[in-house]
């Protein structure tokens, strides 16, 4: 047994942890051991969707090895282990890139899959499961299923999205996307309120790739803010940046994040902001990855951790809701230094449980101060279920199942293709197994 956390540090609770390195014996291995487990790849998500506590772990992340890659198409195959940044490293010399990506690159292939994660750009291209061709997905009775959008196409659609319930991926086909190099031309906007918001996410969809904003989270509903939009470049030449080595070195004894801290950074965040306004050239690491510059991060909120609360409400409820959101939250004190709001696009999801729909999300980290944390997510909740929005899984530590059940219309669908020997803390809160 091993003590296990997730990238929230809501807790460490003791895991048997089975290695899996050899993908062609993972069938055996999983038909071979009773009792219910979860896959667990590098524990980039921030609550209990790849946590089992006194139960058991299959640990992906030794299926680090490429299997296949035409240059000329851009397919890879790859083991599920794989992180995405072992990709990137590799293909963006070659000519080609994730076309979608989320906040880190620490994450695995078979977690990207099981979150069905988005990235900057999912008005124009969807979401990560959009972009697997095939997937190898085995059950722990040791049937191998190969699904993909065009096979077996029901299992896909449960699998993309389904939380790791449905087996563990073995493997996954992926569709990279063609770019010119490293590069991408950046401009950058600050905005006063969430009319300029949706004003500049609306004026830049059609033209721009990545469209991203950083908001206030303290200026109440006002949601003032620095809006970023991006696209690939042709640009050459230019040096690349240098890894960072900083690092998060210790927990302090409490969370750094508080309303003294938080009002100095997003005073100076937002002033910096506007004096870089305008046009430059980035580099896609820090642009697609700002936070895994500063490596464990996550110990900045002290010993007691943080939740990260991200939603999704549909444009039409979008303004008032994200409104009164950063109301209650403004007046809660509580927050995060970098809350994200962008928007969605119309794409269909992926998963019967995929997270994104169309619409406009907001996410927030807030430090762990039990109670009072607690009492505010329920009136963050009640406006998401007013408004018809729902909550991200791979974020989630304490979502309510009546607020699952009311985003989430598929699940009765879903729950067929569950896997019986699968589970994890998320699935027993939220499916009730």
């Amino acid at each position: 047994m091993v003590t296990v956390s997730s990238w929230g540090r809501l807790g460490a609770w003791p895991h048997e942890a089975i290695a899996l390195t050899d993908r062609e014996a993972i069938p055996g291995a999983l038909a071979a051991r009773g009792g219910r487990a979860i896959a667990y790849g590098m524990g980039r998500s921030y609550g209990d969707v790849c946590l089992n506590p006194d139960g058991g772990l299959w640990m992906t992340a030794g299926l680090d090895r490429f299997i296949d890659f035409d240059p000329a198409s851009g397919r890879l195959r790859c083991e599920a282990g794989v992180q995405l940044g072992q990709i990137q490293r590799f293909a963006v010399p070659r000519g080609w890139i994730l076309p979608v990506t989320p906040g880190t690159w620490m994450a695995t292939v078979g977690g990207a899959i099981a979150n069905d994660v988005h990235g900057k750009n999912h008005h124009a291209r969807g979401t990560f499961g959009d972009h697997v061709r095939r997937l190898r997905l085995v059950r722990t009775d040791g049937t191998v299923i190969d699904c993909g959008p065009d096979l077996r196409a029901d299992w896909f659609a449960a699998t993309v999205g389904g939380m790791g319930l449905t087996g563990i991926v073995a493997e996954a086909e992926l569709q990279l996307m063609p770019v010119a190099g490293p590069w991408l031309d950046v401009e950058t906007f600050p905005y006063e309120d969430l009319d300029g918001f949706f004003a500049l996410a609306d004026g830049s969809e059609g033209d721009w790739e990545y469209t991203v904003s950083w908001v206030d989270c303290l200026a109440g509903g006002r949601g003032r803010g620095i809006f970023m939009r991006g696209r690939h470049a042709t640009e050459r030449g230019r040096p690349e940046p240098a890894a960072s080595a900083r690092s998060m070195p210790f927990v302090p004894p409490v969370s750094l994040v508080n309303p003294l801290s938080l009002r100095l950074f997003n005073l100076a965040y937002y002033q910096s902001g506007r004096l870089k306004a305008g046009r430059s050239m980035a580099h896609y690491r820090p642009f697609f990855y700002p936070l895994d510059n500063l490596a464990d991060w996550n110990r900045m909120y002290g010993p007691r951790g943080f939740y990260q609360y991200q939603s999704v409400v549909p444009r039409g409820t979008g303004r008032d809701a994200v409104g009164a959101m950063l109301t209650e939250i403004a007046r809660s004190g509580e927050g995060s230094f970098l809350a994200v709001l962008k928007t969605f696009g119309e794409a269909t999801p992926v998963g019967m449980l995929s997270f994104p729909m169309p619409g406009v999300t907001l996410a927030l980290d807030f430090p762990n101060r039990g109670p009072r944390t607690l009492a505010l997510f329920e009136r963050l909740d009640a406006i998401v279920l007013e408004a018809g929005g729902r909550l991200y899984p791979a974020k989630d530590a304490r979502m309510p199942r009546a607020l699952f059940e009311a985003g989430y219309p598929r699940i009765a669908e879903f729950l067929p293709f569950r896997d019986p020997k699968l589970g994890s803390a998320m699935s027993r809160r939220l499916l009730g197994d």
